[in-house]
């Protein structure tokens, strides 16, 4: 039981720096935002390919070390 709760600390303080670094880069130049009256569509387009990027380099890492 020792080990399921340090994989929930661990989950949990992966979730709050993830929502950290989501509320830097989720304004970035290239996200598209329409606003009409009480409604608002929000496509990242920009942030997706940055974390497009980020992820198959780390996949790209992990599969040639392991």
């Amino acid at each position: 039981m020792d080990g399921l709760g340090k994989i929930l600390i661990l989950i949990g303080i992966v979730f709050v720096i993830v929502g950290i670094i989501w509320t830097v880069i989720g304004k970035l130049p290239g996200d598209l935002v329409f606003k009409k009256g009480n409604t608002t569509v929000y496509f990242p387009i920009m942030t997706s390919i940055i974390i497009s990027i980020i992820l198959s380099l780390i996949f790209y890492f992990l599969g040639k070390f392991k």
